[in-house]
């Protein structure tokens, strides 16, 4: 491999770490918010989401994402299946060539962390089993022709979404966060509502492991952004520093909201905040300066805790709240593009509406969202009907009451007893 840049593989290959350390630290953030009886399965099933879409990225996922595009703009080929044709090749150019394989490594942990959200949506009442099964159903039939839609810029014959649209997207608004919104949804619908939803008290179980938890993702963030520009350059820095800003931004509006709103300022306010700010900033962290990445953290943060609440008066269990923070968060981001996005930061980004006076970028935008959404949503919920209808989806309800760590594991996270203390 000739033309390869050191510097830039390296921060690749550190980048792809870094997104992959953020799903341990989903599964802590997710643990501790969930009840005690409950923590080892939900953590189990982020793991779950490593090891089968990792199988599925090296035999064929990879290939029908980043595989040439057939010529509909909607999924690639199979020139790549089990990573066929990757080896001793590389991408980029202009000076920043990396080989192939730290893009495909690169671009696997965005698929994981982006189906390992949803198991947020159905804490406490799923089938382990079948969550197993759908995991390598959705990657392959909603992650990935998105990810092609929107990351697989061919020069005009790639997805739809980034060579014919021109919708910007840096690291993952729609492919990731509207996406797995979306998604969490439709899962939150068809397996209906928790036992005891808005009757029994439902408050995470270990606020030190959610703060640890968000802490971890927070971390991991920079790689997922900065490592978006794929290289160690100036871009990246301003992906870097525009995450940093927008997250603690975020989580500062979010902790104003919930004083303003109930009078206190709490742990898991901050911590959601964090991630609310993270996301927002997620697809414009390359084409915003960092003090509209400031206005997009604030702005996020808010209208995130807002709509978290709403899923009581709409009366779906969204367990733990990707809907409001995941899917309006990444609409948030993607809407700011449109706005306040500026070629200043990024030369093959565009103009928003506030730097140029046209409506076209912020047009585009909003169509990516609404046929990102339209889609993950529609196919979704189709999965999850098929999937409860056959094998079921949800568990006897007797298994729900009782906790799924016992019933499904034979373990739990706390086994405090007169043996096992001393």
């Amino acid at each position: 491999m000739s033309g390869i840049n050191t510097g830039d593989t390296a921060w690749v290959l550190m980048s792809g770490a870094l997104v992959l350390f953020m799903t341990p630290g989903l599964a802590i953030f997710y643990g501790g918010m969930v009840r005690a009886k409950s923590t080892l399965n939900m953590m189990m099933m982020s793991f779950a989401a490593i090891g089968v879409t990792t199988i599925i990225w090296v035999i064929y996922g990879y290939s029908i994402v980043f595989g040439k595009d057939t010529g509909s703009g909607i999924i690639g080929n199979l020139d790549h299946i089990g990573l066929n044709n990757t080896i001793d090749q590389v991408v980029g150019g202009e000076g920043h060539t990396i080989p192939t394989l730290a893009f495909v490594m690169f671009q696997l942990t965005f698929a994981i962390i982006t189906v390992a959200l949803l198991s947020g949506a159905i804490a406490d009442r799923a089938k382990y089993s079948s969550w197993v099964i759908f995991v390598g159903v959705w990657i392959t039939l909603v992650y990935a022709p998105i990810a092609h839609w929107a990351f697989a810029g061919q020069g005009g014959t790639g997805g739809w979404i980034i060579d014919k649209l021109g919708a910007l997207d840096f690291a993952g608004g729609t492919v990731v966060e509207i996406n797995s919104g979306a998604a969490a949804l439709a899962l939150a619908i068809v397996l209906g509502k928790r036992e005891g939803f808005k009757r029994d008290p439902m408050r995470p179980h270990n606020m030190p492991l959610v703060l640890l938890g968000a802490g971890m993702l927070w971390f991991g963030w920079f790689g997922f952004n900065a490592g978006s520009a794929l290289g160690a350059s100036g871009l990246a820095a301003t992906a870097m520093i525009n995450t940093q800003v927008a997250t603690a931004g975020a989580a500062m509006s979010w902790l104003v909201y919930e004083k303003i709103k109930g009078g206190k300022a709490t742990t898991l306010g901050v911590a959601s905040g964090a991630i609310a700010g993270a996301v927002a900033i997620t697809p414009a962290c390359g084409y915003v300066t960092p003090l509209g990445a400031l206005a997009i953290g604030l702005v996020g943060g808010a209208v995130s805790a807002w709509a978290v609440s709403r899923k009581y008066k709409f009366n779906y269990d969204d367990s733990l709240d990707v809907v409001g923070v995941h899917g309006f968060g990444g609409i948030v981001g993607m809407i700011a593009i449109g706005l306040i996005g500026t070629k200043a930061v990024n030369e093959l980004g565009g103009n928003g509406l506030f730097v140029s006076g046209s409506p076209s970028l912020l047009t585009k935008q909003v169509i990516a969202i609404l046929a990102t959404a339209a889609y993950s949503f529609t196919a979704t919920f189709i999965i999850a009907k098929v999937i409860q209808k056959t094998i079921g989806f949800r568990v006897r309800r007797d298994v729900e009451l009782e906790g799924l760590d016992t019933t499904t594991h034979a373990e739990s996270a706390y086994d405090i007893n007169p043996f096992t203390s001393r």
